[in-house]
């Protein structure tokens, strides 16, 4: 049996920065080592957020019980509805990676500005997890069904792709960064207009890429559109069959095949449910998904998944199911329902109160 080693990592104090004056606030991630991955402290660095800590949420789980990343992940959540709810604009200026819990920080806010060095991805079903952190909201509302294709393959999409798709607000280039956060911390007022007014004079509109996936949309319709993961893996396949572009589309079957086979079905499920929620119930839901990964009731895969791509590293998890057809529908539902042990509480997002302005939350 492989052992798993833990290193518990020692952070600065100060791991999430604010400035700013009586209207306008600036908080900086600050873990920058670390990509600014979300812990229970919290950037500084190349990256805006790349996503939970997902290395302390497994060493805490297994060195204790397993509803000790819960008081994390629940709390991850809160922030995300803080942040999607928020009665002052919100601004998020993403000038490097955004992947996972930093999606979830950022995609609900009211502007989300970008730039060319912007990294976004929901690589989740890659370590045997799922695109949450609402996820199953703000994708669903995205062009079509280009948010499946992002969440059931973990595509990459840069900061032109970003803006274009409609998770970014805005696309500004990088050089113009501290002009921007200059001209915003002189905003005395939080009226939505007179932020878009500016925000507006900073930004571009540059031009989609001829092979950037997000120009196949018809394609990525007709078949991530499907009912089932296999029949979207069964529609791209025809598409290669029938001489369509080989390369997104090649790289799309490679990525899901090698993905946790439980953790795309959960996921398929998961946002068409959210094309008709709101973001609570998407987040509810998140959490119970979670909960069920967490304490392993139908699957070890997300365990399984992190030690071999973030601890052994060996990148060759053994998913269980080991296939698709082998993921029943029974076996999905699950991971919906509540969990019925006495040392589990529903997840409990707080009624909404007044706070101070906060309008730009920055790497």
């Amino acid at each position: 049996m492989a052992l798993l080693s833990f290193k518990f990592d020692t952070q600065p104090i100060n791991q999430v920065l604010s400035a700013g004056n009586s209207a306008v606030k600036l908080v900086i991630l600050n873990r920058p080592h670390k990509l600014n991955s979300l812990n229970y402290e919290m950037g500084n660095g190349k990256g805006f957020c790349a996503g939970g800590d997902v290395v302390s949420v497994i060493s805490s789980s297994l060195t204790g019980h397993w509803t000790y990343p819960l008081k994390f992940y629940g709390k991850q959540l809160i922030l995300d509805h803080l942040a999607a709810t928020y009665k002052k604009p919100l601004v998020s200026v993403i000038n490097g990676v955004v992947m996972g819990g930093g999606a979830g920080l950022s995609m609900n806010t009211t502007f989300r500005i970008v730039t060319e060095k912007a990294v976004f991805a929901m690589p989740e079903t890659y370590i045997g997890f799922f695109p949450d952190v609402s996820a199953s909201y703000f994708l669903s509302r995205l062009p079509g069904y280009f948010g499946e294709y992002l969440g059931l393959t973990g595509a990459r999409l840069d900061g032109i792709e970003m803006a274009a798709c409609g998770l970014a607000t805005h696309f500004i280039h990088s050089t113009k960064l501290n002009a921007l956060e200059n001209a915003l911390q002189a905003i005395t007022s939080s009226n939505v207009s007179t932020v878009s007014a500016l925000i507006e004079t900073f930004t571009e509109k540059p031009t989609v890429k001829k092979d950037s996936p997000f120009k196949r949309l018809e394609i990525i319709n007709k078949c991530f559109s499907k009912g089932t993961v296999e029949d979207i893996i069964q529609s791209l396949e025809n598409e290669l069959e029938n001489g369509a572009e080989k390369k997104w589309i090649t790289n799309a079957l490679n990525s899901m095949r090698s993905s946790s086979p439980m953790s795309l079905k959960i996921f398929l499920k998961s946002i068409r449910k959210g094309r008709i929620q709101n973001i609570e119930q998407c987040l509810h839901r998140d959490y119970n998904i979670a909960s069920h990964l967490f304490k392993r009731t139908v699957s070890n895969d997300f365990y399984e998944g992190s030690r071999a791509k973030l601890f052994d590293k060996d990148n060759k998890p053994k998913w269980e199911p080991s296939k698709l057809e082998l993921v029943s529908d029974e076996m999905v539902e699950q991971h919906f329902t509540n969990i019925t042990d006495h040392a589990w509480e529903p997840l409990q997002l707080p009624q909404r109160f007044h706070s101070p302005i906060i309008t730009a939350s920055r790497l």
